[in-house]
């Protein structure tokens, strides 16, 4: 019988690899964990963790405003952005020793390097040392894309926002997705003049087409200059600026420019191809329901593998991979019926089918509202929310729920549970309301829009 250093080797220290790790270590089983960086991953240490906080930093202007229209005597201020990244900085080195620390108290061996695999059951560490594992689980998720073209280097990506030395005076951000259209919310939050530019016809592709389209309309009435259409031909240093020229034959001067047009995983140089892992387009791990390779003895989770790239989806894949492998339970994670938010200004909170999606399935209904909230309506000021249910014709089933307001994504959270329950159209109109809220009118509305 083979003997192995440990059950089980992990490689990567993000929100996936560590859930695994902790909750196999808690069944009895030897298990090691390697991290090249910092513990947290990508989520904690340069994502959805520092991005939240500077969502918080950047709304505090907007409030201000809002205050003083209330009848507060509020003066604006100006951030500290030196003090904020100092903070930011001590929350970011806190988290990750709790991550360490959750790894310690439940005997976790730890490899401060990167590691690469030898063979399907050894990995190589950097500094030479060789580790064997009955499994391994790869769990390195993913990192930013920077595009191809003339002077790109000038440009930042996502992970170099949270260590800028200062704010700079105006931005240009490319791209469309929701990476792009928080940080332009965020940058222009903070005072920062905000360009985007996106090569499709409307941002935040894959959502319903309603609601990304209020979320356009909201974000450049609060003063985001928005280019559709457009891309990015060439960046150039202009003294201490970056002159960039567009598709569109603009020329125009930058403080920075931001990339976020997509990311990619983090599969190269792993050793991956000469065992046999099988590689997807655009390099992620192809994995089965089970999260198992085509090595039968590693697995792989999270953005690595590009199934839906979310924290929490990454967590319950490791926590799927514990039960099949070290528990005796096949389990498949759940991929269907994911509640999401987009936190841009207003925030836009998202589960199951759009419209545009859910024609495809049958008949259906489209129960939608659009006011103007209580809050902003008192002093006059513009802002709409947007609170849609997509409804299956014939079975009376919610498929969908798009919400696009302040603290959608708390609203979403709860909607969410309802429709992944199946819950009929019937069911939320039986719910009582809860008012004055802006979520009262997910149970109020008698009447469907328009069908399909």
């Amino acid at each position: 019988m083979t003997t192995f250093d440990h059950d089980l080797f992990v490689i990567g220290g993000g929100s996936g690899g560590v859930r695994a790790a902790r909750v196999a270590a808690q069944t009895g089983a030897r298990v090691a964990l390697a991290e090249e960086s910092r513990y947290g991953g990508t989520c904690v240490i340069r994502g959805c963790v520092p991005k939240k906080l500077m969502v918080f930093a950047s709304e505090f202007p907007a409030l201000m405003a809002q205050a003083r229209d209330y009848g507060w005597a509020v003066t604006d201020g100006a951030l500290d952005w030196s003090a904020f990244r100092a903070r930011l900085d001590g929350e970011l080195d806190r988290l990750e020793g709790v991550y360490r620390g959750i790894l310690r108290n439940n005997g976790v061996t730890m490899f401060d390097q990167r590691a690469t695999l030898v063979d399907p059951h050894t990995v190589e560490l950097a500094d030479g040392q060789r580790v064997t594992a009955a499994h391994i689980l790869i769990a390195t998720g993913g990192r930013p894309v920077r595009p191809d073209i003339p002077g790109a280097e000038l440009g930042m990506l996502s992970d170099d926002i949270f260590r800028m030395d200062q704010l700079p005076g105006s931005v240009l951000i490319l791209g469309g997705g929701y990476i792009a259209c928080e940080f332009a919310c965020i940058l222009n939050g903070l005072g920062v003049a905000t360009t985007l530019y996106y090569r499709g016809a409307q941002v935040l592709r894959g959502f319903d087409d309603e609601a990304r389209g209020l979320v356009a309309d909201e974000m450049e009435q609060s003063g985001i200059a928005m280019h559709m259409g457009t891309n990015i031909l060439s960046l150039e240093r202009d003294g201490a600026g970056i002159r960039v020229t567009a598709t569109n034959g603009d020329e125009r001067h930058f403080d920075a420019v931001l990339f976020a047009t997509g990311r990619a995983p983090n599969t190269a140089e792993l050793g991956l191809d000469a065992l046999g892992v099988t590689l997807k387009r655009g390099g992620a791990i192809a994995v089965d329901d089970y999260s198992q390779t085509a090595v039968p003895s590693i697995f792989a989770v999270g953005d690595v593998t590009d199934r839906v790239n979310l924290t929490p989806v990454a967590i319950r894949e490791g926590m799927a991979f514990v039960e099949t492998v070290f528990k005796g339970n096949p389990t498949k994670p759940d991929h269907a019926l994911i509640p999401t938010a987009v936190f841009t200004q207003p925030e836009m909170g998202s589960v199951g089918l759009s419209e545009e999606a859910a024609r495809d399935h049958g008949p259906i209904e489209v129960y939608a509202t659009s006011f103007r909230p209580m809050r902003t309506s008192f002093i006059g000021r513009p802002t709409r929310v947007l609170m849609k249910l997509i409804v299956c014709a014939d079975t009376r089933r919610v498929l969908g729920c798009h919400i696009v307001a302040p603290n959608a994504g708390e609203m979403i959270q709860l909607a969410g549970i309802a429709v992944k329950m199946g819950a009929t159209k019937e069911q939320f109109d039986a719910t009582c309301a809860v008012h004055p809220t802006m979520a009262e009118e997910l149970v109020t509305m008698a009447k469907p829009v328009r069908t399909a």
